[in-house]
């Protein structure tokens, strides 16, 4: 049993490490004149493209509900959520994100156990979640305990973990019927066109792709890691891992996503990392390792 599923808690740490490093891809592109809704636009028609040329065969679902889902886990999980979060940073402190977003894994714990049955965690593993969020709340602080109130930012910033876990949950229904590949190409695509109204309210601002910019090698760069590994890649493997492991206990991952995103600023901007932040990362592994262990069957 351990032998068969350690291919998928490695997939998970994959995943986590390219959505970590992520944010530092937008930051750069942010700072390249590109606005947060045309960074993931055009993210989201590349990965769509790349995902159209793999798997191309089928379009259609089997039926509107199915339909529906796939379109609900697009705009959830796709636009909405990278609106609310990209917002949230420029109105409350990154921290206070941060420690918000990543509080979606106990969200999917308490509603996954509640709608269903196979999600019902037992004690041991709900203990170890708990210690994975703490350690999670260590490495956000880093060492600095003072959050600032900002009413609306956060909420936007719960509202982007709720998003989340719409999303996670959304997929469960109907992954034995699809593959991965066509599941994620039917989610990128309703992202794309569910962006459409946010780029056109843009345009309308005057605030036009700068498409000259792409000359830059590190744009195309930052944007072939986001469209490659972030979202091809990372969407692709991260639904797999809901298949494989289960919606609540692969969430528990998710926490892991401010460690890897210090330690990438550590290594490209020289961020400093307190041993606060340190023993954070040991109770993310030591919470992580109890959860996800099941015991002999």
């Amino acid at each position: 049993m351990k032998n068969s599923t350690a291919i998928w808690h490695i997939l998970a740490v994959a995943t986590v490490i390219f959505w970590g490093t992520s944010f530092v891809s937008t930051k750069v592109l942010l700072t390249h004149g590109f606005s947060a809704v045309q960074v993931f636009f055009i993210r989201f028609v590349f990965t769509y493209l790349l995902l159209l040329a793999i798997n191309h065969k089928k379009i259609l679902v089997q039926n509107f509900k199915d339909e529906f889902l796939l379109f609900i886990s697009g705009i959830t999980g796709g636009t909405l959520y990278f609106w609310a979060e990209n917002t949230a940073l420029t109105l409350s402190p990154s921290s206070n994100v941060s420690l918000i977003v990543c509080t979606n894994p106990l969200l999917i714990m308490i509603f996954g156990g509640l709608l269903f049955k196979s999600e019902r965690l037992k004690s041991r593993q709900i203990l170890g979640s708990l210690l994975t969020f703490v350690g999670m709340v260590l490495v956000v602080l880093n060492g600095k305990f003072i959050l600032k109130l900002s009413p609306l930012g956060d909420f936007l910033a719960f509202a982007a973990a709720i998003l989340w876990t719409i999303y996670s949950l959304s997929l469960k229904p109907f992954k034995a019927r699809y593959s991965t590949l066509f599941i994620t190409r039917k989610i990128f695509f309703y992202s794309i066109v569910s962006s459409i109204p946010l780029m056109a309210a843009e345009h309308l601002q005057g605030r036009f792709i700068p498409w000259e910019n792409f000359a830059e090698p590190v744009v195309a760069f930052n944007f072939l890691c986001l469209a490659i590994f972030s979202s091809l890649l990372g969407y692709v493997a991260w639904n797999t891992v809901l298949k494989k492991l289960g919606t609540v206990l692969a969430s528990n991952y998710v926490y892991a996503l401010p460690l890897v995103t210090i330690i990438t600023a550590m290594i490209a901007i020289g961020e400093r990392i307190s041993p606060v932040a340190w023993a954070g990362a040991a109770t993310i592994v030591m919470g992580m390792a109890i959860a996800e262990y099941k015991g002999k069957r």
